[in-house]
């Protein structure tokens, strides 16, 4: 009886044990469908389709700065000295030649500006020359009718030329100072005489207007010659 179940249990196994030294090594696993199926499962967890998964992108480590970091410049290749003194000389002439023409064409401007301020002022005076050609005229009028005329027309048309000259020159900025009884002052006023006061109030005053002064659009262009007042000669 013991054989025939020794003997069945090895027919059962499908084969002989196998004996190491450390004793009897277990049968191995029974071959079949189940075992086929769970290798094949093992086998598809373990290993993906190559085309389904996307590779994982390389590490890529950044050094700390200061470490081992290219500086800003030190890609850009160096200027030679002899290409640096031809560039910069080059520049300095560029530079002087443009100062001189900045400065020819500022002494141009200069001498335009001048000369057409001078051309102004000669249009100006020649138009106050063509208003008193008007006055000549009537002067040369009354030279010429001064045997026949009789003297109280030569004195009226005298009169009429002296207002239309005044007017003249009036219209031309030109003004006349006439300070008799005005208080004397010598910024336009020049005393050749002074006579005694006979009151104190009069001291300073203008008593006589020898030659009247005149100002040209409110510069003093000559100073009034007069007669002052005065009360240290007085006695």
């Amino acid at each position: 009886m013991t054989d025939r179940k020794r003997f069945s249990r090895e027919v059962d196994t499908g084969g002989e044990p196998i004996h190491t030294p450390g004793g009897m090594a277990e049968p191995a696993a029974e071959a079949g469908p189940s075992a086929d199926g769970a290798d094949l499962a093992s086998t598809d967890m373990d290993q993906s389709p190559s085309g389904s998964a996307p590779e994982a992108p390389p590490e890529t480590t950044t050094a700390p700065a200061g470490e081992g970091a290219p500086s800003a410049g030190a890609g850009v290749p160096a200027e030679p000295a002899e290409e640096a003194v031809r560039r910069l000389e080059n520049e300095a002439a560029e530079l002087r030649d443009r100062h001189l023409r900045l400065a020819a064409e500022f002494d141009n401007y200069r001498k335009r500006v001048n000369r057409e301020r001078v051309e102004l002022a000669d249009r100006a005076q020649a138009a106050f020359v063509i208003r008193l050609l008007d006055v000549l005229d009537d002067l040369d009028r009354i030279v010429e009718d001064a045997t026949s005329a009789p003297p109280d027309a030569l004195r009226e048309a005298l009169v009429l030329v002296d207002r239309k000259l005044r007017k003249e020159l009036e219209a031309a900025g030109v003004e006349r100072i006439d300070p008799a009884g005005r208080p004397f002052d010598p910024s336009e006023h020049e005393a050749v005489a002074t006579v005694p006061a006979d009151d104190p109030a009069q001291d300073h005053v203008v008593r006589t207007t020898f030659q009247p002064g005149y100002r040209f659009k409110g510069q003093l262009v000559r100073p009034a010659r007069v007669e002052v007042y005065s009360t240290q000669g007085a006695g």
